[in-house]
């Protein structure tokens, strides 16, 4: 086989942490020696073994690693975090050769991990072919925010909702159960005080275990006034209120309120790249994601599209904020039940 084809086997093995691994990147590795897979792993759980040390971890015994070659999805850290450096680990056990897919990003690591391997007389490979593994972790560490999706679920004539102040349930149970397993993979899940009233969302994850739950985000004029009853507060998992007004209210501890500013999308993104977040999902409404298009804070667009027609007076999917034209590409197309996914990314 050759490197590019062991590699495609690590990333296999990375994609098995997905939504587990929070704000670490998803991971994956095959220990290779004589032309015979010995060990494969991956990160399965934040705070828990790199890639490089769950492979290692699959020999009988790890002197078996001695003069092997290391295929690993993303370059091998170098610096303590909750786990120890890998880079040290891959010299310690003896591995002769590593095949990486991607530089690290990372500043703590770009590079250094490199560095460690080769001098220690290691003989290093980086290719560029598993770069795709971690959007939102490398945009983040390129572009210092977090990669912001738009998701919407409309009618064939992009609308909403079939009047405004309702909500209409469109799509079908492949396209929901397909949300949710999105949802799994995001940092922040962000809606505006009118989604929040109406449709009243959980925002969970309700279909997929997650190591950390994302971050359950809403935009308000005044917490105070927001409805304690709301399903917002009824399971444990944090709540971010960006409140305009100050709160004078004392709150659950699962629940943090950031007053003061007027919260528009480009302070909600730099205030969730100040607490690391890499990855923001817009889930509504109307007026929340204009903002957003406006102010050209949109990196993908995943639409579902429900085979009906709202017409007459029905909300917009975007409405609100006067704003510019939003150039896409469309990279995939899925069938899921009924209904349709478009996936868009931004065309730079």
């Amino acid at each position: 086989m050759t490197d590019q084809e062991y590699l495609a086997l690590a990333a296999d093995q990375a994609r098995q942490g997905a939504g587990q691994t929070w704000t670490n990147p998803l991971v994956g590795a095959v220990l290779v020696k004589d032309g015979r897979i010995l060990a494969r792993g991956y990160h399965h759980r934040f705070g828990q073994d790199h890639a490089e040390v769950n492979t290692l971890k699959q020999l009988n015994d790890v002197r078996q690693a001695r003069g092997a070659t290391m295929y690993v999805t993303l370059e091998p850290c170098s610096h303590y975090g909750k786990t120890p450096p890998c880079a040290r680990k891959l010299v310690a056990v003896g591995i002769r050769r590593v095949v990486i897919g991607q530089r690290d990003p990372n500043p703590l690591v770009s590079g250094k991990g490199i560095a460690i391997l080769r001098a220690a007389g290691i003989d290093v490979t980086v290719l560029a072919t598993t770069t795709d593994l971690n959007p939102a972790y490398n945009f983040f560490y390129h572009h210092h925010r977090p990669l912001v999706t738009l998701k919407m679920a409309i009618s064939a004539d992009g609308k909403l909702n079939a009047a405004t102040g309702t909500r209409t349930r469109l799509t079908g149970a492949e396209a929901n159960h397909d949300s949710q397993r999105f949802r799994a993979t995001q940092q922040a899940i962000l809606v505006g005080e009118r989604t929040l009233t109406i449709d009243q969302p959980a925002l969970t994850v309700r279909e997929t275990a997650v190591a950390v739950p994302p971050r359950r985000v809403v935009v308000v004029n005044s917490a105070d006034q927001i409805d304690r009853h709301n399903r917002l507060f009824r399971t444990s998992e944090p709540v971010w209120l960006l409140s305009r007004q100050p709160s004078h209210r004392s709150w659950p501890a699962n629940v943090t309120v950031v007053a003061g500013r007027r919260w528009t999308p480009a302070q909600i993104v730099r205030y969730l790249a100040q607490q690391g977040l890499q990855s923001l999902l817009v889930e509504g409404g109307s007026h929340l994601h204009a903002q957003f298009v406006a102010a050209g804070l949109v990196d993908r667009l995943i639409t579902y599209v429900a085979p009906v027609v709202l017409g007459g007076q029905a909300l917009p999917a975007v409405q609100g904020a006067a704003s510019q034209a939003l150039p896409l590409t469309l990279t995939q197309v899925q069938s899921l039940g009924t209904d349709v996914r478009l996936t868009f990314r931004r065309r730079v």
